[in-house]
């Protein structure tokens, strides 16, 4: 019979899902001899070994992909559990873990906090990071729920917008076309644009438009955060099209323009996502709910100023 720990399962399927012990350390705040240990204790339990390094990396071992696997199943299953004893309790206390692409995160705090507000005993993990880890955390069940722009089809995957994300065109202040009124897409053919890496929802957008009109645009540097894009937008290395929501601050001490072009801005939305079939706990199913029918209004409120100074197309 074997004999392991819940903590022993949580720290090797940390070093599985990392391929890394001294990653897996950083995840679970523990020092990687700690981790070290609590692997080692689970082997000797199995009586297998379940990492094999060749060179600087690890890998798996066929009896690791299996103790992977079924350490997967049980956290889902003491998940589940939790969800369940969760809805016993309301929303006065639980946990929500939540995942959001970078550009939400300029205003996804903003609505966790409203939340918290109304619900003290919840405890919210943010985890901000790009669209390809967000779909696999969503398709691994890592996270109650997602916030992030059109989702994919045929992940199973349910999804609900909740608030309109504008795309706008910035320019640096001192750009000869900043302040000019009804610009013609046509024109920027000769623009320089900093970019997102391919993939990015922002990009696709920004190529679908230029697409539609055809028009070639010259890509410039690629950026793979919105705050490079706005900085070398602002030292005049070119212009950019980012979501309104990630430019307020920017807007309101002049730091960068919006320019009126036709066709902009694009009016996109943002979605809040989950497994098709997941049993949100009380907490996920109240934020959900505090999403949709809150979200926009109280943004709209926070972004008065930035809104309001916006060109219309």
């Amino acid at each position: 019979m074997l004999h392991l720990t819940l903590r022993q399962l949580k720290v090797f399927e940390s070093v599985a899902k990392n391929r890394s012990f001294s990653r897996a350390a950083e995840a679970l705040h523990l020092s990687q001899p700690a981790v070290s240990m609590q692997v080692r204790q689970l082997e000797e339990s199995v009586g297998l070994p379940l990492f094999e390094q060749m060179g600087k990396k690890i890998f798996l071992t066929e009896a690791g992909q299996e103790m992977f696997h079924y350490s997967r199943a049980i956290a889902a299953q003491l998940e589940d559990m939790e969800g369940v004893l969760a809805r016993m309790k309301g929303l006065d206390q639980g946990r929500l873990k939540i995942t959001v692409v970078s550009t939400a995160n300029y205003f996804a705090p903003q609505l966790l906090a409203s939340f918290c507000q109304r619900h003290p005993g919840v405890t919210v993990s943010l985890d901000v990071t790009n669209r390809e880890v967000l779909l696999q955390q969503l398709a691994s069940n890592e996270t109650d729920m997602a916030i992030m722009g059109q989702p994919p089809e045929g992940q199973d995957l349910s999804a609900e917008s909740f608030m309109e994300n504008p795309l706008v065109v910035i320019a640096s202040p001192s750009h000869v076309l900043a302040g000019v009124k009804q610009i013609e897409l046509k024109q920027l053919a000769g623009e320089t644009f900093l970019v997102r890496e391919p993939g990015s929802g922002t990009r696709s957008a920004m190529e679908r438009i230029f697409q539609e009109h055809g028009i070639a645009f010259n890509a410039g540097l690629v950026m793979s955060t919105n705050e490079a894009i706005k900085q070398a937008v602002q030292a005049g290395m070119g212009l950019g099209i980012v979501s309104l929501h990630t430019v307020a601050l920017e807007l309101e001490t002049g730091r960068l323009a919006i320019l009126d072009v036709e066709s902009f801005p694009i009016l996109r939305h943002w979605f809040v996502v989950h497994r098709q079939n997941k049993r949100l706990s009380p907490v996920a199913a109240g934020f959900k709910a505090f999403l949709l029918e809150e979200a926009a209004a109280l943004m709209a409120r926070n972004q008065a100023s930035p809104l309001s100074s916006m060109p219309s197309s």
